[in-house]
């Protein structure tokens, strides 16, 4: 009875090892914790907001922070040093270093000068000295004179330009070209350009005085139709290129008159209409140019009665040269072959400028056209050297 007790037992005890109840013992520790924790779902949990926390704030903090930290001393640095090397390299450029101050004042001479318009000198040394084709015989008094009547209208026209520049500032800004002149610019001041005609008004003055008696009217006639050119005929279609072209044929009396020679008035007419296509051509390209805002007198002018004009014009200049080579002209008579061939030099001279007009649009500056143009300079050589002959042959024979 016993052993059937005994036996019961060992079956309790088959069933005690499947539910070890040692884990009770091991219940402190949590074996079933441990097993959670030990799961890497809770390792990456923990240290993921772990990780996260440190990591995630602190890049988004050094992401925040060093791009305000690196923009503001970055950006306001380059920028302030973007910012202050201009005005700082521009204001000790500008007022501080003396160099620039001095260059400034080195070129104030050049503006002066280029003020004066010295390349417009030589209309003078090309209408003045006309004079000396009816002068008999040429001398050294005779070409000292001629250099007299040069250097008054030098000084008269140089005032008119000053005072032309002086008025019409304002429209030259409007231009194209005439905007690069010194007063439109800014580069020469009003005051510089006052003391300069103020200057150019007392040498004209010594000019009139040294010279010989009343002989001066033709340059004082050219000043005051300048004068009343400047104050508003200038903007009278017709009359502004007519008073152009009549102070040319005043520098040939000036020159005819310190020469002792009378003026023919084939020449003088010739010089007029050819001084006046002169004229209407520079308003033709001033219209093509810039067009009529800068100058109210183009508003009375078209290109194709400008066209009309200046063709009209250029006949009469070649039938009043024609005409003073026949009926005024000192000439031999075996230099008439030498005036027949000076005569399609004028001529080619003409169509050339009109060429220059008409076809190929310029005509701005008639002194940059006639001087700078090699048809028309090797034209000019080439008749100089006719007249010249026809001119130096009367007084040979004589």
């Amino acid at each position: 009875m016993d052993i059937t007790r005994s036996s019961p037992a060992p079956v309790r005890v088959v069933a005690v090892p499947p539910e070890p109840e040692p884990a009770d013992p091991t219940a402190p520790p949590e074996p079933a914790d441990l097993a959670t924790l030990s799961e890497p779902a809770g390792l990456t949990t923990l240290p993921e907001p772990a990780y996260a926390e440190p990591l995630a704030p602190a890049p988004a903090d050094l992401a925040t922070l060093p791009e305000p930290a690196y923009a503001e001393p970055l950006a306001p640095a380059p920028a302030d040093l973007a910012t202050l090397p201009e005005p700082a390299y521009a204001e000790p450029l500008a007022p501080a270093p003396g160099a620039g101050a001095r260059a400034r004042r080195r070129s104030r001479p050049r503006d002066l000068l280029a003020l004066l318009r010295p390349g417009q000198w030589v209309k003078n040394l090309a209408v003045v000295p006309l004079a000396l084709l009816d002068t008999h015989p040429w001398g050294a008094a005779a070409f000292l004179r001629t250099g007299w009547a040069v250097l008054g209208f030098t000084l008269a026209s140089a005032l008119v330009y000053v005072v032309n520049d002086l008025a019409d500032r304002e429209r030259d800004r409007l231009h194209p070209v005439k905007r690069h002149r010194p007063i439109a610019s800014g580069r020469v001041s009003t005051a510089a350009a006052g003391v300069l005609t103020g200057v150019l008004a007392l040498s004209l003055t010594g000019w009139a005085v040294a010279g010989p008696a009343w002989q001066w009217w033709p340059t004082a006639l050219y000043l005051a139709l300048s004068l009343a050119y400047s104050q508003g005929l200038k903007h009278v279609p017709l009359v502004d290129a007519f008073i152009v072209a009549t102070g040319f044929v005043l520098r040939l009396v000036q020159g005819a008159l310190l020469v002792g020679a009378e003026v023919s008035e084939w020449l003088a007419l010739c010089v007029f209409s050819l001084c006046l296509m002169l004229a209407l051509g520079k308003r033709r390209h001033e219209m093509t140019a810039a067009g009529r805002a800068h100058r109210p007198a183009l508003s009375g002018y078209t290109l194709a009665f400008l066209d009309h004009l200046v063709v009209l014009v250029a006949v009469l200049t070649a039938v009043s040269y024609v005409l003073y080579l026949r009926d005024d002209a000192a000439l031999a008579a075996g230099a008439s072959l030498v005036t027949l061939l000076s005569a399609p030099c004028a001529v080619f001279g003409l169509a050339r400028y009109l060429q220059l007009l008409l076809v190929e649009q310029g005509g701005g500056n008639p002194v940059h056209v006639l001087f700078r143009d090699r048809a028309t300079l090797v034209n000019a050589a080439l008749w100089a050297a006719l007249v010249t002959l026809a001119l130096v042959l009367p007084h040979a024979s004589a």
